[in-house]
């Protein structure tokens, strides 16, 4: 196996491009940090629809359909589509990409989903199965707290280690040819499980899923926290990042001030009152592609380190008293 490289990387000769990003979001990512750097802001959470889940779905066919087009291709150029979402059956992807009539991978992984794509794409691309793919995660913060917590006309007080389900969909193009950041290698996660139960806390399960890739892409690739000039976790939360600090220095491979997590840039917890920060799918995709994107292109970033993670439950499990296996992959980027 000519790219894997120790127990659980990918290295990509051809380093595959990420050509074109998109992020469409929703009014309170809008008015966030982060507000003047997406690419649509909607001011209506139901989207021009007649509910949260066909919003969520139409965030998902906006951003795949600007992207595609910033590629400067044609939907028919797409050889396949990889998306996914938090909804039952992954309903806010596929009911987005329907009209779009090309092939499709349905994928399932939590607040992850972006990296587990970014992953797979660069392997069809890298493989030569492909020339054009192009990636989607979506999430929606009224459709999230329906499914996974409780319904929001209950006016449930929300405790200070929760999340705000990020409104939104955030689209990439991986291509064999043209210009922008290259994938250069992809270490898979594995499931972790420390045995937390709290659906109200995210970061502590799934910080030491990151903490575990992590060490292994270190060992995998023989390099350290410092190969790179920023490592972005994807919705670990202001909670969950300092346990992955914590845990990194207790493995001697202390992260420093390159570490920061998506869910903590996208909004501020001051003003807009999300406690732990951002989480969803969309997270980590849309705050990669309208802050980490451009940087990297422009070579402000010369090497990134990125890190989805993600929370593999949904409300049955919570209500039998299972405990959140968690997952994350690390994606390494580099300017070219």
């Amino acid at each position: 196996m000519r790219h894997h490289i120790g127990e659980q990387t990918i290295r990509f000769e051809s380093r595959p491009a990420i050509t074109a990003v998109a992020s469409v979001v929703g009014p309170k990512e809008g008015e966030g940090p982060l507000g003047q750097l997406f690419d649509k802001v909607e001011p209506d959470m139901m989207a021009g629809t007649q509910s949260w889940e066909k919003a969520e779905s139409d965030f998902a066919r906006q951003g795949i359909d600007l992207a595609v087009k910033r590629a400067g291709l044609e939907i028919k150029d797409i050889q396949y589509i990889l998306a996914g979402d938090l909804l039952n059956q992954s309903i806010g992807s596929t009911f987005g990409v329907r009209s779009f009539e090309r092939p499709f991978f349905g994928l399932f992984g939590a607040c992850s989903t972006i990296g587990e794509a970014l992953a797979l794409g660069a392997m069809l691309v890298d493989g030569e199965c492909a020339d054009n793919v192009a990636i989607s995660a979506s999430s929606h913060f009224c459709a999230a707290e329906r499914t996974f917590r409780f319904p929001l006309e209950l006016g449930v007080q929300r405790p200070l280690t929760s999340s705000w389900t990020v409104t939104g969909d955030g689209c990439m193009v991986i291509s064999s040819e043209g210009e922008g950041p290259g994938i250069t290698a992809a270490t898979a996660g594995k499931i972790i499980d420390m045995g937390i139960r709290d659906a109200n806390n995210m970061g502590a399960a799934m910080a030491p899923a990151a903490a575990d890739v992590l060490v292994r892409h270190f060992q995998d690739l023989k390099i350290t926290p410092d190969y790179y000039d920023a490592i972005a976790t994807g919705d670990l939360g202001r909670y969950g990042l300092e346990i992955l600090k914590r845990l990194m220095e207790e493995r001697e491979l202390p992260l420093g001030d390159r570490a920061t997590d998506c869910g903590v840039m996208i909004f501020d917890n001051e003003t807009q009152d999300t406690h732990a920060g951002g989480s969803g799918p969309a997270c980590s995709a849309v705050t990669f592609a309208s802050y980490f994107y451009p940087r990297l292109k422009e070579g402000v970033i010369r090497r990134m380190l990125f890190i989805p993670t993600g929370a593999l439950m949904n409300s049955m499990t919570s209500q039998q008293g299972e405990s959140i296996p968690a997952i994350a992959h690390a994606i390494a980027i580099e300017s070219q």
